[in-house]
């Protein structure tokens, strides 16, 4: 490849060092779909002739069928992707194929590639969102009226509704499939002739080759096209916060899953034993997926770390741009597959959820409400009044609901026999009313708008 300019070959280990077959062969199907679509161009454009062009898109068709055989042989000697695949072209079909590089650069070609495989592992990672969706809203329509504790602090707080819990995840994740909906959008342009940094002197078309491949439209600066990564780090930053949610979905499925919650039982799909104490059921899918943020934010932190000083336009720093995008991609799909199995598996315990639920004095927000609104108390005097109930009640080893009449006149005379209604677990989250409450009937409504969204 450099034998014009150069009258040695490369240093062993420079060869090493600088080839990314080992990796960049991923983009092979993405490589030969820009291909076939820069030849077509050119042709059209009378660049090439239409018998260049139709033996180089045979060629390349029986080049990818090699590929996805497995019998295609990679060299390292030939570095990367796009000279593999010209290379065994000129095998097929001879000179035609020193033709199909006439108007573009590897710059442009890798970043075409890049770009295209990114975006396809968007549209897997929007499917696999929509997937656990569909799973937690399933958890949340069986459940809409099963009362379990809310927290802060990971102590109780509120009741709320195994239903409104679920849901809670369901716009995170919508929130996560917008950013990468978004980032779709904003790369959708093409870098295909932008060349080495400069454009072209050839009289081409970008934007039929930017129609043939899916995007929008080209890049409309050459330099920009050639030298910036922000799509593949739009897309990591997508993937992080959508990994951070998965993430803190999994701790709550370790601690439910213990003995001491018991709220929720995983299926045996996603357990695992214990090599020395039989009665182990481990949550390690959960556990797993609690970590895998690491990997893909590493994937984030070490790319923005390779782009950030480089000036403009293409270096060759720029050729580890992929591996961590790679794996941020697999780990995210995987992570996402594995939630939801595990979602779509786990049975929740109504008995224990509601147990828990009334644990903790967690309807003492709504004895300071009713304080507000029936007997006219400021909301901090109601809240010292509530606060003085609670140690009460502790004291005697009792929850508030506990406590007889008496007990709470003493406190307060002025709270009557109707303070009862409200102390209720199921009382309580009935009256959380206001949109987006835990009430069942607003936790069905959003169900029922997830649904029609999701379709």
């Amino acid at each position: 490849m450099w034998g014009g300019r150069f009258a040695a070959g490369p240093d062993a280990i420079m060869e090493a060092i600088n080839a990314s077959i080992g990796f960049d062969k991923r983009l092979a199907a993405q490589d030969i779909q820009g291909s076939r679509a820069h030849a077509a161009m050119l042709a059209a454009q009378g660049v090439i002739s239409d018998n260049d062009a139709r033996a180089i898109r045979e060629g390349l068709l029986t080049v990818l069928s090699e590929i996805e055989a497995g019998s295609f042989a990679f060299s390292t000697a030939l570095e990367d992707i796009h000279m593999n695949v010209e290379a065994r072209l000129k095998e097929i079909i001879g000179a035609p194929a020193g033709r199909l590089h006439t108007a573009r650069s590897r710059n442009d070609q890798v970043a075409t590639d890049f770009r295209l495989w990114v975006r396809d592992q968007i549209d897997g990672a929007i499917a696999g969102i929509g997937a656990l969706q569909r799973a937690l809203l399933a958890q949340a329509e069986a459940g809409a009226d099963w009362v379990m504790p809310g927290f802060t602090h990971l102590q109780t707080a509120q009741p709320v509704t195994w239903g409104h819990h679920m849901m809670a995840y369901v716009e995170m994740l919508g929130r996560d499939a917008s950013r990468f909906r978004d980032a779709r959008a904003r790369m959708n342009e093409c870098p295909l002739g932008a060349a080495a940094l400069a454009g072209t002197s050839f009289p081409i078309d970008r934007h039929m080759t930017a129609e043939a491949l899916g995007f929008d439209a080209p890049c409309a600066n050459s330099l920009d096209a050639v030298s910036d990564r922000d799509f593949a780090l739009e897309f990591l930053s997508a993937a992080t916060i959508c990994a951070m949610h998965l993430s803190r979905l999994a701790e709550e499925l370790v601690i439910w899953s213990s003995a001491q919650f018991r709220f929720v039982v995983l299926s045996d799909r996603f357990s695992t034993g214990s090599s020395i104490m039989p009665q182990k059921k481990n949550p390690d899918a959960a556990e797993l997926l609690r970590a895998k943020i690491g990997r893909i934010m590493g994937a984030m932190v070490a790319l923005f770390t390779v782009m950030k000083g480089l000036p403009l336009a293409y270096s060759k720093d720029m050729q580890e741009d992929k591996e961590q995008v790679f794996d941020a991609a697999d780990t995210l799909l995987l992570s996402l597959a594995a939630m939801g199995g595990m979602v779509r598996d786990m049975a929740a315990d109504r008995a224990a959820l509601e147990a828990a639920a009334a644990s903790g004095f967690s309807t003492a927000t709504d004895l300071a409400d009713w304080l507000v609104r029936e007997l006219g108390l400021p909301f901090r005097e109601a809240h010292h009044v509530t606060g003085a109930l609670v140690k009460l009640a502790e004291t005697e080893g009792r929850d508030l609901p506990d406590l007889t009449l008496a007990q709470m006149q003493s406190v307060h005379d002025g709270i009557t026999e109707a303070v009862f209604g409200v102390l209720g677990v199921h009382n309580s989250v009935a009256s959380r009313q206001s949109y987006g409450g835990t009430a069942p009937a607003q936790v069905r409504a959003q169900i029922a708008r997830w649904k029609e969204k999701l379709g």
